[in-house]
This record gives structure tokens, C-alpha cells and sequence, in this order.
């Protein structure tokens, strides 16, 4: 099992690819709140869901000073794809050796229909303008999670 990360610990750094084939990086949003979300896989329902609420509150999320970016081991042409079937408006990012998603505690042992399997755990991060976890939180629901998330920064 990967080391999950705390409220308080830093950020890990990274630079991926975007659906379009630019680099982003964390480091990007220094100075800034940003949401980093990782899923296990783009056009499925679950994903689809999230990736959609967070299309539907990015207004409001960014309005309270909150970038949004999703992050997945999909190669960058299933993310373009995604990002144009669903009109996506944030940037999604191609992990596909998945060394982001396990320095962030996000790909691991995980239990699907009681098997143990290894896979992406959907989570969703926090992080301060210092560049510090602010929020972590592991094995969320794709169903109602941005809702929470909301309720949670109180946007």
C-alpha cells in the first residue's frame, strides 16, 4: 500500500500532460487553492459523474479562489476524448506510469466486489497556496462528492 498523505504534509510535484498535450504542473498554481482529484478511469459512469460535477460547480469553486484539476492513467487520447464527449472545462491529466497517483497514496490495494485488487482509489485533494496538503480524502464517492466537497470549503 502506498503512504497516503495528511493535512499539513507538502504536495507531491508533478508535470503531466493535458487532454491537448501541454504540460501542466503543480507548481502552476503556487499562490493559489487547487482541488486535485484522481479517478480511475475516463467515460465511465462513476467517472463520468464526478467529472460532470465538477464541470457543473467550477464557476462557483473557482469564484472562491479553487482550481480544479483531475488527474487518471489514461493515455491523452481517451482524456481528449472525454474532455470533448462531456465538454469538460478544467484540465485532466495523463498519469499512465501511475507515479503520481502512488506518491499521492492514490493507486494501491483496494477492494472492488470483495476482491483485493490493485487500482486507482478515488480521492481528492486540497492544497493550500504554500503548496500544502490542506484536505485529504481517500475512497470518496463519485456520487455527491463535489456536493460535500463544497460544503466542506464552504463555497
Amino acid at each position: 500500500m502506498s503512504n497516503r498523505l495528511a493535512e499539513g504534509d507538502a504536495a507531491p510535484a508533478f508535470t503531466l500532460p493535458d487532454a491537448g498535450g501541454d504540460q501542466v504542473s503543480l507548481s502552476d498554481y503556487l499562490g493559489k487553492h487547487v482541488v486535485v482529484y484522481f479517478y480511475p478511469s475516463a467515460g465511465t459512469p462513476g467517472c463520468t459523474k464526478q467529472a460532470c460535477d465538477f464541470r457543473d460547480n467550477l464557476a462557483e469553486l473557482n469564484d472562491a479562489g479553487f482550481a480544479v484539476l483531475g488527474i487518471s492513467p489514461d493515455k491523452q487520447a481517451k482524456l481528449a476524448k472525454f474532455v470533448a464527449d462531456e465538454g469538460l472545462t478544467f484540465p485532466l491529466l495523463s498519469d499512465e506510469n501511475r507515479e503520481v497517483l502512488t506518491a499521492w497514496g492514490a493507486f494501491g490495494e483496494k477492494l472492488n466486489y470483495g476482491r483485493k485488487i490493485m487500482g486507482v482509489i478515488r480521492s481528492t485533494f486540497v492544497v493550500g497556496p504554500d503548496g500544502k496538503i490542506e484536505k485529504a480524502m481517500y475512497n470518496v464517492r463519485a456520487t455527491g462528492h463535489v456536493a460535500k466537497l463544497r460544503r466542506d470549503l464552504k463555497v
